[in-house]
């Protein structure tokens, strides 16, 4: 269903991405932002599920500046790997953000764009959805909101969160809530990574409810 295409940031660095149109009409188009696992299988996936639902989908590889084509699996050495591209990416935010708008910028003719992804790429959401011209955000289980909580999303953002994930403490997604009212934020009884029905922390309900609501999300500000 989709194609590997390159894509331009405005500092002319050139980065992979994976993008999917639907089939007939685009109702908009939407940012699928990866794990700290690189565009992989699951990432692939979860783009096409999007374009199955009538969006143009685009999954950037955010970790291209640090290990061009990066993807791994989800062991415990994969895990350390990932952890320290997400360390180096975050030290640039500001080329992470880039690469994000060029994601955005190439999408933009197919309509309104949203914006999710998950782990890292949930605090990448928060991020975009301050500071990029995005219409829409879900962010699931983004570590290191916090440590951005003084910034405001620029449009509607749900986060979600998982009550059992041992890397964001609930006191933590309490402040997140307190600060930003206008956020959605829903916790479910489910670890971290309960939505990659690739680990072993998948969780079905909580997979399916918060997907439920992105959807509907996605469909009243981009489709509507």
């Amino acid at each position: 269903m989709g194609q590997d295409i390159s894509l331009t940031a405005s500092d002319g660095f050139e980065l992979g991405a994976y993008r999917c149109d639907p089939e007939g009409d685009t109702r908009g188009a939407v940012i699928v932002v990866q794990e700290i696992f690189g565009v992989n299988d699951h990432i692939r996936d979860v783009t096409e599920r999007f374009a199955a639902v009538g969006y143009t989908a685009i999954a950037p590889a955010l970790y291209d500046r640090w290990d061009k084509g990066f993807t791994s699996g989800y062991t415990p050495e994969d895990i350390a790997v990932g952890r320290d591209l997400k360390d180096k990416a975050n030290a640039e935010l500001d080329n992470v953000m880039a690469d994000v708008e060029a994601a955005r910028a190439h999408v933009a003719g197919a309509g309104k764009v949203g914006i999710t992804g998950f782990c890292w790429g949930g605090f990448v959401t928060w991020m975009a959805a301050c500071r990029l011209d995005v219409q829409a955000a879900v962010s699931y289980y983004g570590g290191g909101i916090i440590g951005y909580n003084d910034e405001e999303p620029k449009c509607p953002t749900i986060c979600h969160f998982g009550r059992e994930d041992g890397s964001i403490p609930m006191s933590d997604v309490d402040v997140i809530a307190g600060a930003h009212p206008d956020v959605s934020v829903h916790v479910y009884e489910a670890d971290h990574g309960f939505h990659c029905d690739h680990r072993g922390s998948f969780n079905p309900r909580a997979a399916n409810v918060a997907g439920m609501r992105t959807i509907r999300l996605f469909d009243e500000h981009l489709a509507g």
